[in-house]
């Protein structure tokens, strides 16, 4: 004599529950989007997920400068000089605070923990030797007490 073990029922909710588990292991497979930095000027807005990320720990010392110096942006910004240039990041950056690198250089002391902010266009395409440029890489940093923890490329080109 054979004896079932499972109902049909039994048997249905097992298989469902196997699919539930299956699709939550493909899930968890999957990398999880950076938080957004955005630039707004006028009516145009382009946001950027990281280009160096590390899940919010500091990323490796030996990795800054690459990031920094020879990661390019993938969005382009089209500023003028008199256009004011805003910037947003996600509040998982402003509650660690974030500052601006232009072309690479550090351009602020101190860490912003805001949100939001704006800034004059004409303060990208000066250099403190007063020559002008007409593109300029900004980059948003992420920063943890003193380690570097996120990255977001922008490329600003100059319009008349």
């Amino acid at each position: 004599m054979t004896v079932a073990f499972f109902s049909g029922k039994g048997r249905r909710i097992g298989v469902a529950l196997g699919a539930v588990s299956a699709g939550l292991l493909v899930l968890s497979a999957c990398d999880k989007p950076t938080p957004l930095a955005t630039v707004t000027v006028g009516d145009t807005s382009v946001s950027a997920e990281a280009t160096c990320y590390n899940d919010g720990n500091a990323i490796k010392e030996s990795l800054i400068q690459g990031c920094l110096n020879n990661k390019k942006a993938e969005h382009t910004v089209k500023v003028a000089m008199d256009d004011k240039v805003r910037f947003g990041v996600d509040p998982k950056i402003a509650d660690n605070g974030w500052t601006l690198f232009i072309n690479g250089q550090q351009a602020e002391q101190e860490p912003y923990k805001k949100t939001y902010r704006s800034i004059p266009g004409s303060a990208f395409f000066s250099s403190q030797t007063g020559t002008t440029t007409n593109k300029t890489q900004i980059s948003i940093v992420e920063t943890t007490g003193k380690k570097l923890t996120g990255i977001w490329h922008f490329t600003f080109v100059k319009t008349n």
